[in-house]
């Protein structure tokens, strides 16, 4: 007996369901609510349930396979060209069901929950760094409509800023001298929450053989190989590296017509946080090699 295919498009209160009675070729569409979205699975015999890799979709995905059912993630761009007419939840979840069974169809890998984990890390220190940037970038321009001029650099400016604070006393007015104080006090606490994450980082990483191994490519430090390792998981997933830097994004585009293509410039369809990682690293290992190169030069006569 054939098992029956269930595309679900997920939503925070309520889920839309799309499957077809194999035996009898009815369609059947039908909204539960959230709470009710694992009672419906449990008295149902095992399937294979297709979702978008959107919001929640992993943390679904884990629930449904320990009910016995098969699930699958597909990407959101592929299974918009399936939506038929105007968006809604029941054409969702219609292209959802009738994307699944595409037979080049790719499909995400359900991610665990200590990956998620680690990457709820990545994605709070990410966050920490881009809030401390602009507090600092806020913080020097203001100092400097007062006259006072800091070097460049966050470390050096961070070191520069009590200094100009105290030769600030007594010109500007002291509501505005403690706000700047308190913003600096902020600056610092975010500093130890950002060392505290990567400390974190380092115990995970202490358990983890795969992440050793990936810190001894020249370039992948701690946050990269953790980042990859969370991200991707099972790295057999990919037949070669060309399909992983496909996933990444740094394959050209490709535009063409009868017979002729163009290779054009980077997709940059892959995770912005993890290709950003990657190019640091090589750009480091780059200038490394530059600086090594340059020293050991034999000096002109």
């Amino acid at each position: 007996m054939q098992s029956t295919i269930y595309g679900l498009d997920l939503a925070k209160r309520v889920m839309q369901l799309h499957w077809v009675d194999w035996e009898t070729g009815e369609i059947h569409r039908k909204q539960v609510k959230r709470r009710k979205l694992l009672e419906f699975f449990v008295n149902r015999e095992p399937g294979l349930v297709a979702m978008e890799a959107c919001g929640s979709a992993h943390h679904w995905a884990r629930e449904l396979r320990k009910l016995g059912h098969e699930v699958r993630l597909i990407a959101a761009q592929y299974v918009r060209p399936f939506v038929k007419t105007n968006k809604n939840d029941a054409a969702d979840a219609a292209a959802i069901w009738e994307a699944v069974q595409r037979p080049e169809m790719r499909f995400v890998t359900v991610k665990t929950e200590e990956q998620q984990s680690v990457l709820s890390l990545h994605r709070v220190r990410e966050q920490l760094i881009k809030i401390r940037t602009m507090q600092i970038n806020a913080l020097r321009g203001l100092l400097y409509e007062f006259g006072a001029d800091l070097p460049q650099g966050r470390e050096r400016g961070m070191k520069e800023i009590p200094e100009a604070l105290t030769e600030l006393e007594g010109k500007i007015s002291a509501m505005a001298l403690d706000t700047f104080r308190r913003q600096l006090q902020r600056l610092n606490e975010m500093d130890k929450e950002i060392a505290e994450i990567e400390k974190r980082l380092r115990l995970w990483k202490n358990d983890q053989k795969d992440v050793a191994r990936l810190m001894a490519i020249p370039g992948v430090g701690l946050l990269t190989a953790t980042a990859i390792l969370a991200t991707v998981g099972d790295m057999t997933s990919f037949r070669s590296g060309r399909e992983f830097a496909s996933f990444l994004g740094l394959v050209p585009r490709q535009s063409g017509t009868g017979g002729k293509v163009r290779l054009l410039g980077i997709s940059k369809r892959g995770d912005t946080y993890l290709r950003s990682l990657l190019a640091h690293g090589a750009r480091a290992v780059v200038n490394f090699q530059i600086n090594v190169t340059v020293q050991t030069m034999p000096l002109l006569p």
